[in-house]
């Protein structure tokens, strides 16, 4: 994707230092950009090429931009302010329009083949820039700076908060989850992860905070996301107002929310310091919004566009502004102290409020929290279904030696460590007259991971002991189309309502079996099997060199379904997750 970058670019997934310092060069820029275009409309009016006697409404260059709805009013200001003001850009006046839209809606948008109808974004977290760069390779996002930051803490009603000794006892972010959730006196909300930036960023630092306290994290975390997900809203806007007076006992009411400072700070504008919130900010760092001021197809913008916005970003930092968004609860991007924004908001020492936030969870946190939580959320049925042709013996790479199908094997059962008792999966392996004149074996049926599989075992255990016994087929080669056909064919058939359908279909090679339906059979028979109302992905993975990309992706694609290649087997288990999480993401959506 074509892209200009920018200072702060570089540093968005850096030290807390390294952004800080990042953020301060990117305002000196802008700043050294202004004065050199002031110092050219000097020049061009001196020459008379500019003429300042014009209407300002005849002379404005219109700016569209879209920003979160928590931030969007106080950016409207400062643009209300520009146009009160007749503060220009190379001489002309800037018609700034601000629309309010959620960040996550945005960021789906690029997916699409229409042309966004606005130059600027401001989300509230940078996660959403990168989930549009995803989206669509044509999506020419570029970060030019930061306008605010908030950090994400838990908000408590007062009598609650009393009762985790506030402000005087400090909890790490797993301490914080599990005092909220091991019974129904204090019940604990949250905005949707999937839709929420405070959501996912607090629900990635529980499972960081969970996983350095030993080596059961990873199911703690799970057991803490089942429980939040009973009392999860569709947003931010929908999880404050869930929030309960305090004193009251409603069950269907949270006396503790994951929150923004912001928010918390709007919240007891509202309501008054004595039933204000009260905000836990956890030990081991609590990760900030932090509102990335985002160019849009930069490359299309005209020069007086991308100028007009350079200089809307500048007037966002000056002093004037800089008091609108904090009188609106936000604290200045990149600046540590935080008073009177946190005491309004509900900080009060020791609550380390004032030190430094939680490093960025990286993407790839990110999206293994995403991952669990869609998997915790919406169990799923998956049949697995794993390549057993000969190449599979091959070693890979830098692997010491192990084998593609070792190294597949490990992937799987991570995998499979990440899923729910009530998930049910099952596995087949497919060569060449495998069984019989069949190119496939169905190995364990798909079921329950909790149900019991004979001999004292669960159906997790036997498919952890299936997928270690799991061996290339010496001379066997790559049945792909048959073996598609008939997995597809049995999931279609045994539909589970309620749950993520799909079959995980792994080859490193192209179909090698002469006698097998064609490519474009085989699309032609998926394609009759989909069914919208009853939808199965196909997600199709290559693994290797030799696998055929294309031809993964053009088969799942027939189903709605989505094709990877993974040059590394290691891989594998993100590789999933992702499909998961962004198949899982659709059908729900």
């Amino acid at each position: 994707m074509g892209r200009h970058s920018l200072p702060d670019d570089a540093a968005t997934h850096g030290s807390g230092a390294a952004r800080g310092a990042a953020r301060r060069r990117t305002v000196a820029l802008a700043t050294v950009l202004v004065m050199a275009v002031a110092g050219g409309t000097a020049i061009a009016v001196q020459r008379g090429l500019l003429s300042f006697r014009r209407s300002c409404a005849a002379s404005a260059v219109r700016l569209d931009l879209v920003a979160s709805p928590d931030i969007a009013p106080a950016v409207r200001a400062v643009a209300e302010r520009a146009r009160a003001q007749k503060i220009t850009s190379d001489g002309s006046c800037m018609d700034v329009r601000v629309s309010a839209r959620d960040s996550y809606e945005v960021a789906a948008s690029f997916a699409s083949a229409a042309k966004p109808d606005f130059s600027v974004w401001i989300p509230d977290a940078s996660l959403w820039v990168d989930r549009a760069k995803d989206a669509g390779e044509s999506a020419g996002v570029v970060t030019a700076g930061h306008i605010a930051a908030s950090p994400v803490a838990l908000a408590v009603v007062p009598s609650a908060a009393a009762s985790l000794a506030w402000p005087q006892k400090t909890y790490t972010w797993a301490e914080l989850a599990t005092s909220t959730t091991q019974d129904d006196k204090l019940r604990l909300g949250s905005a949707d992860p999937a839709r929420s930036a405070s959501g996912l960023l607090a629900l990635s630092c529980i499972a960081k905070s969970a996983a350095s306290g030993g080596p059961d994290g990873d199911t703690r975390t799970a057991a803490l996301a089942k429980v939040l997900s009973q009392r999860v809203s569709p947003d931010d806007g929908r999880a404050v107002k869930t929030l309960a007076p305090d004193g009251s006992a409603d069950p269907h009411r949270n006396q503790a929310l994951v929150l923004s400072e912001q928010s918390a700070f709007a919240y007891n504008a509202q309501h008054g310091t004595a039933k204000g919130l009260r905000l836990f900010y956890p030990t081991d760092g609590a990760p900030q919004l932090d509102y990335p001021y985002t160019m849009v197809r930069e490359t299309r913008m005209s020069t007086n566009e991308s100028r007009a916005a350079m200089r809307f970003m500048t007037l966002l930092g000056d002093p004037d502004s800089l008091r609108v968004l904090a009188g609106q609860g936000f604290r200045t991007a990149g600046q540590q102290m935080a008073d009177p924004v946190a005491s309004a908001a509900g900080a009060r020492a020791p609550q380390p409020y004032a030190s430094a936030s939680a490093e960025p969870p990286s993407a790839q946190e990110l999206q293994d929290a995403l991952g669990m939580w869609t998997i915790t959320v919406q169990s799923a049925r998956l049949t697995t279904v794993v390549d057993a042709s000969g190449s599979m013996a091959d070693p890979v790479p830098g692997s010491g030696g192990r084998s593609r199908m070792d190294v597949t094997k490990s992937s799987l059962m991570q995998a499979l460590s990440q899923f729910t008792p009530n998930d049910e999966i099952g596995l087949w392996d497919f060569a060449t007259h495998l069984d019989g004149s069949r190119d496939y074996r169905r190995l364990v049926p798909t079921a329950r991971l909790g149900d019991p599989a004979g001999g004292g075992r669960t159906q997790r255990e036997k498919l952890t002991r299936a997928f270690g016994a799991l061996q290339p087929v010496p001379g066997g080669a790559t049945g792909l189309f048959d073996t598609t056909l008939a997995a597809y064919k049995e999931a279609t058939s045994t539909y589970a309502g309620g749950k993520f359908n799909a079959v995980v279909l792994l080859t490193d090679g192209a179909n090698e079996d002469p006698g097998s339906i064609s490519l474009d059979g085989l699309v032609t028979a998926l394609q009759k099997l989909r069914d919208p109302a009853k939808p199965v992905a196909l997600i199709a993975i290559a693994v290797g060199p030799r696998a055929d990309k294309d031809e993964v992706r053009q088969i799942a694609q027939a189903t709605g379904g989505t094709g990877y290649q993974v040059n590394d087997p290691a891989d594998i288990q993100a590789v999933i997750l992702k499909a998961i999480t962004a198949l899982g993401q659709a059908q729900g959506g």
